[in-house]
């Protein structure tokens, strides 16, 4: 069964960075376009950032220049390098294959940014 665990969450007063990972099992990682998803209180659901397999990497407009995502294929792992956090920035950040609808969410990581 494909298992996303995300971590690296936490409270963080604005301007902070924050680091998040996801590890991954049950598949091999190397071979899907991977992405981050964020849940900000009260809406839905938006992928923020995405890598695909060859390393193509695509951001929504409100992280660009503030946000890095990046891949360990070796340690099948998926890192979010948050920079200049901003109050938006705040909620569940999940990550999951990108485009597939029946993979089941990990329990995410909280990310509060707040003074």
């Amino acid at each position: 069964q494909v298992q996303f665990v995300e971590s690296g969450g936490g409270l963080v007063q604005p301007g902070g960075s924050l680091t998040l990972s996801c590890t991954t099992s049950g598949m091999i990682f190397s071979n899907y376009r991977m992405g981050w998803y964020r849940q900000a209180p009260g809406k839905q659901r938006e992928l923020v950032a995405d890598i695909s397999v060859r390393g193509k990497i695509n951001y929504v407009d409100s992280v660009k220049a503030r946000f890095t995502i990046s891949r360990d294929n070796a340690k099948s792992t998926l890192y979010l390098q948050m920079n200049s956090l901003k109050a938006e920035d705040t909620g569940v950040y999940y990550c999951k294959r990108v485009n597939f609808n029946a993979d089941y969410w990990g329990q995410g990581t909280q990310v509060t940014v707040s003074s």
